[in-house]
């Protein structure tokens, strides 16, 4: 009988000590949670330094790592290049053609106006001496075509002249321009490229993984370094339908951080239902199945005493 009653009563303490931990039946337990960020290149490249260890905490503006590109320094190069042709052009075409120029062409129309004159010459004795048959056909058929291709020619250098004259065409100018606005553009591009060889942060970060070490490829997108908004730790608490009607929005409630006994005040800034597959942030939900949860975020009334709150500390709603 002693026996069997020791046992008893052994079994029973032991089950006890192995059960869930107590806690006031309108208390719920939480997560401390804290804003994410991560910062990534725009361009792939090799890294070169890393300028920030994990843990760190880096403000806006600093830089983190460096990355070597050389392909976009080949572009810069490419894109320069062009920029410089299309510049040429397009001056060319504003301001016409060059005093030598116009000379040599002056020098060409007076060429070939005497080969114009002296065929059509030719023709008209070469006419007479056909008529009166003292040229064969053939002979009279070859001086003619003479004649109509140094008209051909002539009739084209005065057309050239009378176009330099006039000056370029405003269509002609146009598209020079824009051919130089669209290299000017190309290499604007490449140059924003390379200066994003530099990786910056954005925002204030504790630095919490840094993903890549130096020599490796980082890509572009990739997420090289992870991390936590400073002054960002908020609370997140489930709560059954049966317990939500006592908290409202903007409502003070009581906290309290279960590693450190910690005591602080927040205020409820959301309180939304969560899906039936959604995180539970509760140790122990004491709940009926058929209930709806809700889950509460609350923002600390003073930040900075939960700037050292350890991210994903259980944490009691009171």
């Amino acid at each position: 009988m002693r026996i069997t009653t020791c046992i008893f009563l052994f079994s029973l303490l032991a089950l006890t000590s192995c059960g869930p931990r107590k806690r006031g039946a309108d208390n719920f337990e939480g997560k401390a949670k804290k804003d994410v960020i991560s910062f990534a290149p725009k361009v792939t490249g090799r890294i070169l330094k890393i300028y920030v260890a994990e843990g760190q905490t880096v403000k806006k503006g600093d830089t983190l790592a460096l990355l070597d590109v050389p392909e976009v320094s080949a572009k810069i190069a490419q894109a320069q290049g062009a920029v410089n042709a299309a510049t040429a052009q397009e001056q060319m075409a504003r301001r016409g053609a060059t005093a030598d120029q116009l000379k040599q062409l002056q020098a060409k129309y007076k060429g070939l106006k005497e080969q114009y004159e002296f065929a059509q010459k030719s023709y008209n004795r070469a006419s007479n001496m056909f008529n009166d048959s003292l040229m064969s056909p053939q002979a009279f058929d070859e001086i003619y075509a003479k004649l109509q291709g140094a008209k051909a020619q002539y009739d084209a250098v005065v057309a050239e002249l009378d176009d330099v004259k006039k000056g370029t065409r405003i269509e002609k100018v146009e598209m020079a321009a824009g051919q130089a606005s669209q290299a000017k553009g190309a290499l604007q591009e490449a140059n924003v490229a390379y200066s994003e060889r530099y990786i910056i942060a954005t925002n204030d970060m504790d630095v919490e993984t840094i993903s890549l070490n130096p020599g490796e490829l980082a890509t572009a997108g990739f997420a090289l370094f992870n991390g936590y908004i400073p002054g960002s730790t908020y609370f997140r608490f489930t709560v059954p339908e049966s317990k939500i009607a006592k908290y409202k929005k903007e409502q003070v409630v009581k906290l309290q951080v279960v590693y450190n006994q910690e005591e602080l005040d927040g205020n409820i800034v959301s309180i939304k239902q969560l899906t039936r597959y959604a995180d539970i942030t509760t140790a122990y939900p004491d709940y009926q199945l058929q209930e709806a949860v809700y889950e509460i975020k609350v923002r600390p009334r003073d930040a900075d005493k939960t700037k050292d709150i350890l991210v994903n500390a259980n944490v009691i709603l009171k």
